[in-house]
C-alpha cells in the first residue's frame, strides 16, 4: 500500500483511540482557550466565535474532510484556518487558537472543544447547557417551551445547544450533562428489536 503525504513527511492524523480519551483533549484544550479568553474579557467573542465555526463546518462537507484528511499537511491546515479566520472576523485569540489545534492535528475535535467551552461558561455563569437534537427543525415557540420546562426540571437558567438529526425517526433527544433526559423514537425502537431478540 502506498504511503500518504502525511506519513511521508511524519504527520500522520492523530486521533484518540477511544471516546474518554477524545473527551479528555476535548476537556484540556476548552479549558485553555476558556481561561486565556477569561483573562482577556473575550469569553463571549470567543463563545460566539466557536459556535459560528460549529454551525459552518456542520453544513459543509468540504470543512469537515478538512479535519480528517491524512493527506494534508500541517501547514495546509494551519493556512485554511487562517483563511477561514480571516472570512469569518474571528477575534486574534480563536484565530490563534486554531492555528495551534491545526499544527496539533486537532482539528477533528472542534466540535468537542467548542462544546466544552460552551458547557464550562454556561456553568460559570449559573445556566445549565442543554443539548437538543432533533428529527427536524422545532418552531421557535417549541423551543421556547422545552427551554422553560428544562429549567424547571434543573432548577437553573437553560442554554440550548440546539441541532437537527433527520437519521432520527422522531422524537427528540435531549442531554444535560451525562444525563439524557429524553430518548428518541428510533432509540425506543432499537431497544423494542432488542427485546424481541431477547436481548437485555
Amino acid at each position: 500500500m502506498g504511503r500518504t503525504r502525511s506519513q511521508e513527511n511524519g504527520e500522520q492524523q492523530q486521533v484518540p483511540a477511544n471516546s474518554a480519551a477524545a473527551s479528555g483533549l476535548a476537556t484540556r484544550y476548552a479549558t485553555a482557550i476558556f481561561e486565556l479568553a477569561e483573562q482577556h474579557g473575550e469569553l463571549d467573542a470567543v463563545a460566539s466565535d466557536l459556535e459560528g465555526l460549529r454551525r459552518m463546518f456542520a453544513g459543509s462537507q468540504d470543512l469537515q474532510r478538512l479535519t480528517v484528511n491524512p493527506s494534508l499537511s500541517r501547514g495546509d491546515e494551519e493556512k485554511a484556518m487562517a483563511a477561514l479566520s480571516e472570512a469569518a472576523s474571528f477575534s486574534a485569540l480563536t484565530r490563534n487558537f486554531l492555528g495551534v489545534l491545526a499544527s496539533h492535528r486537532r482539528l477533528h475535535s472542534l466540535d468537542s472543544i467548542a462544546q466544552a467551552f460552551v458547557t464550562r461558561l454556561a456553568e460559570q455563569r449559573g445556566q445549565v447547557q442543554a443539548r437538543v437534537v432533533t428529527a427536524s427543525p422545532l418552531p421557535a415557540k417549541d423551543l421556547a417551551a422545552l427551554k422553560s420546562s428544562l429549567a424547571a426540571y434543573a432548577g437553573k437558567t437553560v442554554d440550548l445547544d440546539v441541532a437537527v438529526d433527520p437519521s432520527l425517526l422522531g422524537g427528540l433527544v435531549v442531554t444535560m450533562g451525562s444525563r439524557m433526559i429524553d430518548a428518541s423514537l428510533k432509540s425506543k425502537l432499537k431497544g423494542l428489536e432488542l427485546s424481541m431478540r431477547g436481548v437485555g
